[in-house]
């Protein structure tokens, strides 16, 4: 098995910073630090494949009702603000169980590139590796 890392990966979930602000409040997930931020959409009824990466650790934010989130061998249906930790090396999936699309944020902290990846089960038939 190749390995891609070649930029630090935190082993646990970085720290939240929620900030009070006089008209509400702002969270930071990454202050001042070495990331790739992504916002997956999935359609109803749609799910990434169960996959797992060598080279980055993700922190999803879910922005819409709807989402199913597997990681590891748990399953979880996620509502709108729930943040899921995945670590380097672990299977996840992403998918969308309601109506209308889902919206995830992804914060990927290590080497956000295509080849890093592994698929165990894809509904596409794409291939085990690679983009």
């Amino acid at each position: 098995m190749s390995t891609f890392v070649t930029k630090p990966i935190p082993r646990t979930k970085p720290t939240i910073r929620r900030v009070p602000r006089p008209w509400g409040s702002f969270q930071q997930y990454a202050t001042n630090q070495d990331c790739t931020v992504s916002l997956m959409t999935v359609q109803p009824g749609q799910r990434l494949s169960l996959q797992s990466h060598t080279a980055r650790a993700e922190l999803w934010i879910v922005l819409d009702a709807g989402a199913v989130v597997e990681v590891g061998e748990a399953r979880r249906d996620c509502q709108p603000g729930d943040e899921i930790w995945i670590r380097a090396n672990e299977r996840h999936r992403l998918g969308c169980a309601g109506s209308r699309p889902v919206r995830v944020l992804e914060v990927a902290f290590g080497n956000w590139q295509q080849e890093d990846i592994t698929r165990y089960a894809d509904d596409f038939h794409r291939p085990a590796r690679g983009e």
